[in-house]
């Protein structure tokens, strides 16, 4: 068995359990491929107790390269940097949380070995997410115009509000003033879109939720569509540049940037231990079904 390793930053409170993971990986048999910025920050840290390749990105998939999976160490950040590594690759991702809460690096470190040992023995099961992808009429996001979690559209240059007019299908919705929208998947809805009051969405829902950011029109609410829709918009404000995101990616827009985001071609597919589903996730995440009273 072939593997990647993904991070993007050793952390120094994470070093005796990414020692634990390479030694665990050594154990079971399987070899490893480092990505290559985290590789050099682990020289005089980590222990190999086997020599290791070097993995450069999407361009090794590219080459033919086989790798039976990406495993990711960090947490939901890093699988979203992870992400634009795999694409459409079809290689499925398994997260090793070393964050803070992990809805998709959802294996804690306390379960490095088990869940390698798992891995090995071919017991566990694929969960796929869909994405949404950018279009734009003037190039934006290079390669990578897709988004795991959500593409926002923000203000940036001042504290004034901005106007976002939107449309699904072509027929208009609604114009929002506000600091911004969020236009989320189901796999986002748990991210920026929550903290805005948006829905919990179940993945393979088929829908994108639509969140409007500190909006002025107090009725302007959170909007859940079909996935099979095109959400487009067109914005103005007083500032000259708006901020638009494709996950942790962002770049400039104008006004003159007609954009529009529907569901990507291709999905991401994630590794799951036999014991995990959604609603135990998010029960476990979010602390429901706790009495915190006494």
């Amino acid at each position: 068995m072939q593997v990647v390793v993904f991070s993007t930053i050793l952390k120094d409170k994470d070093i005796p359990f990414v020692q634990e993971f390479f030694n665990t990986l050594h154990e079971e048999g399987i070899y490893a491929y480092v990505y290559k910025p985290y590789l050099a920050q682990t020289v005089g840290k980590i222990e190999f107790p086997q020599d290791v390749g070097e993995f450069d990105g999407y361009i090794d998939f590219q080459l033919g390269k086989h790798f039976d999976c990406v495993i990711t160490l960090g947490g939901d950040g890093t699988i979203l940097v992870a992400t634009t590594a795999v694409r459409d690759s079809n290689v499925p991702i398994l997260g090793i949380n070393l964050g803070r809460l992990g809805f998709l690096s959802s294996i804690e470190k306390k379960r490095i070995k088990e869940a390698l040992g798992l891995l090995k023995k071919g017991r566990f099961h694929l969960d796929e997410r869909y994405l949404l992808t950018l279009e734009s009429n003037k190039p934006l996001f290079g390669e990578m115009p897709f988004a795991l979690n959500d593409c926002t559209l923000l203000k940036r240059d001042t504290s004034s509000m901005i106007t976002i007019h939107t449309y699904i299908n072509g027929a208009y919705l609604n114009t929002y003033w506000a600091d911004g929208i969020i236009i989320a998947t189901p796999t986002g809805s748990t991210g920026y879109s929550l903290s805005c009051g948006g829905p919990i969405v179940f993945p393979r829902s088929g829908n994108f939720v639509i969140t409007p950011v500190a909006p002025h029109n107090l009725t302007a609410r959170p909007v859940v569509i079909s996935d099979n829709s095109v959400v487009s918009f067109e914005i103005e404000g007083r500032a000259a540049n708006f901020l638009c995101t494709l996950d942790s990616r962002f770049e400039l827009i104008t006004a003159k940037h007609q954009l529009a985001i529907r569901k990507c071609d291709f999905t991401v597919k994630f590794i799951q231990l036999p014991d995990s589903d959604y609603p135990k996730i998010i029960r476990e995440k979010l602390a429901w079904g706790k009495d915190s009273r006494n």
